[in-house]
């Protein structure tokens, strides 16, 4: 069974800046795609950023703020956000395409306020 661990997530201020890991219990292709979501309270899970072998996609939301990123030697895919907002508050998923199985892991909650 597939398992996403998400970490790093916690209280920031706005302006400042937080890197979330994804530990998967399996080492990933580089061609499996992985990438972050998140969900805020009230509202539905949006994607944040994709990451294929050879591309990147990101919401317009945090387009030139955040950046993904991938070790698969580590089993592990990062997120680092900078310049957050307090609209950026929410619970962030990762995503990991195994094969053909999409697996999430169970979030780690973003708190962006003074």
């Amino acid at each position: 069974q597939v398992q996403l661990v998400e970490s790093g997530g916690g209280l920031v201020q706005p302006g400042g800046s937080l890197r979330l890991s994804c530990a998967a219990n399996v080492r990933p292709f580089s061609i499996w795609p992985m990438g972050w979501y998140r969900q805020a309270p009230g509202k539905q899970r949006e994607l944040v950023a994709l990451i294929s072998k050879s591309d990147t996609e990101y919401a317009d939301s945090v387009m030139g703020r955040f950046t993904i990123s991938r070790d698969d030697a580590r089993n592990t895919h990062y997120l680092q956000m900078n310049s957050l907002k307090p609209e950026d508050t929410a619970v962030y998923y990762c995503y990991l395409r195994v094969g053909s199985t999409d697996t999430w892991g169970k979030g780690t909650l973003v708190t962006v306020s003074s």
